[in-house]
């Protein structure tokens, strides 16, 4: 990128230079900041996270060898010159509770959070999301540092595999009239949260910067073709369909 692109530094209430953490901070464990707290283990809330390990990875096989929608991220990923070795590509770790995975660009891998993301359905969501950043990092040449570029590719994750009308409902912006309506907000709503997450930024500059590159990236619907409804044919559809764009299933 050129330094037109570059962003200015943010600074403290002090007037120093903040230093941005990109997220890093919800990942202690590859950060090698993790250390079980004594009151944690009593209640049980750590201290087992070998347990969590296997049964994180064991969920990871499943959906890489059983879901449909996984299966067509994987060969989308595999058709673009960008093949995932279960062993190199993802990583079951410990994280912040407020997040349920992530994607390191930097090591080019997926975080599934074992002491998050406990259940297979809830593996096989983090997968497709973070599969989506890793497409579009390997495909469109991704630069998480660029705000308009982490926008573009959350709003991508958030339409292709996390909104429905059950979650947009979740979130409060349903309406039983304005169904299209809803989903965008759906979107926009999923976007801000991941963007303000991972960016020491306000909400008023993040929303902005939604609304400028949403229209071209919620309408861009690689590499799955369609937007993936929950409790739907959907997962099954864009299996069926990926011949079409000529994945090898």
């Amino acid at each position: 990128m050129s330094s037109k692109n570059e962003e200015p530094s943010k600074l403290d209430e002090n007037g120093n230079e903040k230093k941005e953490s990109w997220g890093y901070d919800l990942y202690p464990e590859r950060r090698g900041t993790f250390k079980p707290t004594i009151t944690n283990v009593l209640i049980g809330k750590e201290g087992k996270e070998g347990i969590e390990k296997i049964k994180c990875e064991k969920n990871v096989y499943n959906c890489i060898k059983e879901s449909p929608i996984v299966k067509v991220m994987l060969a989308a990923l595999k058709s673009s010159g960008c093949p995932v070795d279960i062993r190199r590509h993802i990583s079951c770790e410990v994280c912040d509770y407020s997040v349920s995975g992530g994607y390191d660009p930097q090591l080019n891998q997926i975080v599934v959070c074992q002491n998050v993301s406990t259940r297979k359905g809830m593996v096989q969501g983090v997968l497709t999301h973070e599969m989506i950043h890793m497409f579009d990092y390997c495909r469109n040449e991704l630069d998480f540092k660029n705000m308009e570029h982490l926008a573009c590719t959350e709003i991508r994750a958030a339409n292709l595999t996390h909104c429905s009308f059950a979650s947009a409902w979740s979130q409060g912006d349903a309406s039983l009239t304005k169904i299209k309506q809803a989903h965008q907000d759906c979107v926009k709503t999923k976007a801000l949260y991941s963007v303000l997450a991972v960016r020491q930024i306000g909400k008023a500059e993040a929303v902005d910067v939604i609304e400028k590159v949403f229209p071209k990236c919620y309408n861009d619907l690689e590499p799955i073709g369609r937007r993936i409804r929950r409790n739907s044919e959907d997962m099954e559809r864009a299996y069926r369909e990926a011949s079409y764009y000529g994945y090898d299933l």
